[in-house]
């Protein structure tokens, strides 16, 4: 079992190089320089790999467990997360007014990827948080912010999203927990499952944010409301005085993050658990999908993450291990020598370089809605709308190769849960089911973000990226980014032709050009990400942080990926054309055995 390492290089080289984080320092009055950047991300590595990494196995083998009503966490998190909360790590792109550093959130998300590689279950507790506490800061009153916000942004208090329930799951228009208007609050009860982090003893409060129906609530989703409900109701002085009416009811057993509660949570066995409006009674839906943005950006930077800890694992083990014989037969070869092994390496590896690129360029485009308005944020809030289902979508099911590859490369030791590299796969799998499925997530590319403007966004998108190319094309004299755009161009070519297809597929009949969905998502995700690597390779011979050996590894992985992972948009392609001839046909006959 391997140590954790902060990959700081290839952190700083794609947030800096590749997503182009000083756009974001030029549109900001206080300029977040490359020496605090640096200064930040050393100090998160050390807590990441000290810290936090080392519960990682111990957690996954003892699991969380519920003692006299309460759920209570695995050992040594409580005190990690003491730890993270004392360094700052969950306040740094906070607000200042309510506490925070007021720090890019492309930074924070640099400090994120190693707080979920080093230990994923873990990692769910602060990202649950940070998509309650946008949620509040954008939909809550003035009074429910200054309340609130404060402790969670510092992280003594942490907040958990409440939306599924037993007969809804994904579909929301069908939850049943009913809120009760009494003088300044409401009185909910109801039951909800599949809380992250639902109840836990290492803050001195829990900010439950909970999906209700009004009693005279229009059905569908049109009547949802959506409610702070604090596990612990506060005095006149803001403090956690009495128990609510909330109380988790079992903690499941789950494949992997095991160190994570997913509870079922009930509101209101007895009086009924006192909540507070978030927003407009009805209009829930709009600051759940504030949260679950949120969310979706974070899941797929845990997708990056434990990628990256699979791979990390793999490349020393592959190192370690001595079978069979050297190419001169002189004597035994580390596994890593033999040819096989080197392609899985750098299948991870290349996919793993595309990944981070992809996830760090689309936070730098949060940021830079943040910062500008206008025509100017409208164009940034396009652009990561669409790449938001991408880095979700894309990403994690990329890690579900990845850390599936780094079994494979430990051959049957892979699969001995004592190696440490099977809790990764496990870990990984839940990924393309949070926050929306990930064939929720390509509906909503096709249908939100490719049919509701015609395709307007997109088209700006593959323009821009052309043009990119050609720009590199004109500047480079290096034969390999030659090489490499040419190929680029062939999956960007077969995008633009695929996404006007899914475009004509939806205006004709939307229900089934939906079995499209996915393919547009998985070719978009291959595409971006060459072109991602393309930007790359044109900047890694002048990084200031890269040894000689780093950059030439890097130049290998562009070369890698255009030939050997690239080539794979030609099926997504193909099946796009084909769909309304397959997908159309297919009835419940199609499945008989």
């Amino acid at each position: 079992m391997s140590d954790y390492r902060y990959p700081l290089n290839d952190i700083t080289f794609s947030l800096q190089q590749v997503a182009g984080f000083s756009r974001v320092n030029a549109l900001r009055s206080d300029e977040v320089s490359e020496d605090l950047v640096d200064a930040i991300l050393n100090e998160a590595g050390k807590l990441c790999e000290q810290v936090i990494a080392p519960i990682n196995h111990s957690g996954d083998q003892e699991g969380s467990r519920i003692v006299n009503g309460s759920v209570h966490e695995a050992k040594g998190f409580k005190k990690a997360f003491k730890s993270y909360v004392e360094g700052g790590w969950g306040s740094l792109s906070g607000a200042e007014e309510y506490g925070g550093q007021g720090l890019p959130f492309a930074l924070s998300a640099a400090v994120s990827e190693g707080v979920q590689a080093a230990n994923l279950a873990f990692s769910l507790c602060p990202l649950l948080n940070q998509g309650a506490i946008e949620a509040i800061e954008t939909h809550a009153s003035n009074e429910l912010k200054e309340t609130y916000l404060p402790k969670m942004i510092s992280g003594e208090w942490v907040g958990s999203m409440n939306l599924t329930e037993p007969a809804a799951g994904s579909d929301l228009a069908a939850i049943q927990t009913k809120a009760i208007p009494e003088d300044k609050h409401y009185r909910l009860f109801g039951q909800k499952i599949f809380i992250t982090w639902g109840d836990h003893q290492m803050t001195d409060n829990i900010i439950h944010l909970v999906l209700a129906r009004l009693p005279d609530a229009p059905e569908g989703v049109k009547g949802i409301s959506l409610f702070i409900v604090p596990k612990f109701l506060l005095d006149e002085a803001g403090n956690p005085t009495t128990s609510n009416d909330v109380v988790p009811v079992s903690v499941e057993k789950k494949l992997g993050i095991h160190a994570s509660p997913t509870c079922v949570m009930s509101f209101g066995d007895n009086e009924g658990a006192i909540g507070y409006l978030v927003g407009e009674e009805n209009r829930g839906l709009m600051a759940m999908f504030t949260m679950m943005n949120n969310a979706r950006q974070g899941v797929g930077l845990q997708g990056l993450a434990i990628s990256e800890r699979a791979y990390q694992q793999a490349l020393e083990y592959a190192q370690e291990r001595k079978q069979g014989v050297a190419k001169d037969r002189s004597k035994k070869a580390s596994i890593i020598e033999h040819p096989d092994v080197l392609r899985m390496l750098m299948t991870m590896k290349s996919q793993i370089d595309a990944m981070r690129s992809l996830v760090y360029s689309a936070a730098v485009e949060i940021d830079l809605a943040n910062l500008t308005e206008g025509e100017e944020q409208a164009n940034h809030n396009e652009r990561n709308g669409i790449l938001t289902p991408i880095v979700k979508g894309w990403v994690t099911e990329q890690a579900q190769e990845i850390t599936s590859l780094a079994i494979q490369v430990h051959g049957g030791v892979g699969f001995i849960e004592e190696t440490g590299v099977a809790q990764h796969a496990r870990d990984a799998r839940i990924l393309p089911i949070y926050e929306g499925t990930n064939g929720i997530q390509a509906l909503d590319l096709i249908g939100r973000k490719l049919h509701a403007d015609q395709g307007k966004g997109m088209s700006r998108l593959l323009a821009d990226i052309e043009s990119e190319l050609t720009s590199i094309e004109t500047e480079t004299t290096l034969p390999d980014v030659m090489n490499n755009i040419s190929l680029v161009r062939k999956s960007l070519n077969e995008l633009d032709n695929a996404q006007k297809e899914c475009l004509k597929y939806m205006n004709e009949d939307p229900v089934n050009a939906t079995g499209s969905a996915y393919s547009l998502m998985m070719l978009m995700g291959y595409t971006i990400g060459g072109w991602l690597q393309i930007k790359a390779q044109s900047k890694v011979s002048s990084s200031s942080v890269m040894s000689d050996i780093q950059k030439s590894s890097w130049n290998q992985s562009v070369n890698f990926y255009c030939k050997h992972i690239l080539p794979r948009t030609n099926s997504y392609y193909q099946a796009i054309m084909f769909s309304s001839t397959t997908i159309s046909d297919l009835s419940l006959s199609s499945f008989s055995r």
